[in-house]
């Protein structure tokens, strides 16, 4: 019975996987308009940031949303797919638990998870 199930929960991620792929593709807000001296400082700070993420996860594109939504180049990994990202997580963060955001200030690393914290947080440093 166990393996039926998990069959089961195998096809319907397969199934639904490409349909939340397309709907963030067509959802996805219009990036936010800023000077090129602006986008620029945003940015640099940027770059002390990225985010952990499955691709299909919807909490995931939740925050990937934001970002668009916010024009901000905060790098992708995939801790599904990538061992090096996810093992990353995991050390540094204590779970391997998506979406996280890590952000870097100075010597001092931060791990934020949830998406609704992680997009307030983001609305409060770039908005």
């Amino acid at each position: 019975m166990r393996i039926i199930i998990r069959y089961f929960f195998r096809g319907l991620r397969l199934v639904l996987t490409p349909i939340v792929l397309l709907v963030e593709k067509l959802t996805t807000p219009k990036g936010k308009e800023r000077s090129e001296q602006e986008q620029k400082k945003v940015d640099e700070v940027c770059k002390s940031l990225a985010l952990y993420q499955f691709a299909a996860c919807p909490f995931c594109v939740k925050v990937r949303k934001e970002i668009a939504r916010l024009n901000l180049n905060i790098e992708l990994r995939d801790a599904k797919n990538n061992d090096e990202h996810r093992d990353a997580l995991l050390n540094g963060g204590g779970r391997v638990k998506v979406p996280c955001l890590r952000i870097e200030e100075g010597d001092k690393v931060q791990w934020m998870y949830e998406s609704d914290d992680i997009n307030q947080y983001l609305e409060q440093r770039f908005a």
